[in-house]
């Protein structure tokens, strides 16, 4: 059982470890659903930790169609997280009418060799999710991630339960969004899943003891002395359910 776990921090890397995450995904700025992380944290995630660590390839939020030199920045951004020792990327790209772009698609997906490659939900906003499998298996990725075009996995767990039936010796179809240990064990034996992305933060107090409650950084307010990591109990728990499933 695979326990893929979404970070946008070491702090939170390294909890998830702790917890028995079995693969990271590193991101930046999760608050827009994930984009490319920096170079810095990269490296330093990737020197900490000895599991796999796949990368965030998405170089602003909101939509998945993406323009010349928006493609092009993925494609610099690939080679970087080559180079930093990734163990492998994960993006998606749609055309207009949300439908896969398969060609641009497999491009990525020669260039980001030998990395492990990853479809992400890009796919839960496409036309026909169906249609969409079947072309997210011509790019050549080794696995989907979907919460099967719903809001959260939990609500489309027949859907993803037929993914995975059809998918079946062509892709890894991952289920993820809204996973957490209290669903886990019903949300698995209901689909068959064998690999799940879980996010699993918890919003904590800053540290900081002079507070500015003027002034906001960001376009949404009151973050600024609030963090949102991952707690090593959280993986630990959603860890250990899973196992015992596979394991009786």
């Amino acid at each position: 059982m695979i326990v893929e776990v979404c970070v946008d921090s070491v702090a939170s890397a390294l909890a998830a470890k702790r917890g028995g995450a079995s693969r990271i995904e590193l991101c930046g700025s999760l608050v827009e659903g994930g984009i490319t992380p920096s170079a810095g944290l990269i490296e330093t995630v990737r020197a900490a930790l000895p599991l796999p660590v796949h990368i965030m390839i998405r170089p602003r939020g909101g939509d998945f169609l993406y323009d010349a030199h928006e493609f092009e920045t993925m494609r610099g951004d690939i080679s970087l997280a080559a180079r930093l020792g990734a163990d492998g990327v994960v993006f998606g790209l749609l055309d207009v009418r949300g439908n896969v772009d398969v060609a641009r698609s497999r491009e990525l997906v020669d260039l980001a060799r030998p990395m492990a490659v990853t479809f992400h939900r890009a796919f839960d906003m496409t036309a026909d999710i169906f249609q969409a499998l079947e072309d997210v298996c011509a790019t050549g990725a080794d696995r989907l991630l979907t919460s099967g075009g719903e809001q959260t996995a939990l609500q489309a767990q027949e859907t993803i339960a037929q993914l995975i039936d059809r998918a079946r010796g062509q892709i890894i179809v991952m289920a993820g969004s809204g996973i957490k240990p209290e669903n886990v064990r019903a949300f698995l034996q209901k689909t068959g899943a064998e690999e799940v992305h879980v996010g699993l933060r918890s919003a904590v107090e800053s540290p900081m003891q002079h507070r500015n409650l003027r002034v906001t950084m960001g376009t949404v307010s009151g973050l600024e002395y609030q963090r949102s990591v991952v707690l090593e109990e959280n993986v630990r728990r959603l860890c250990e359910i899973a196992a015992s499933l596979r394991s009786g």
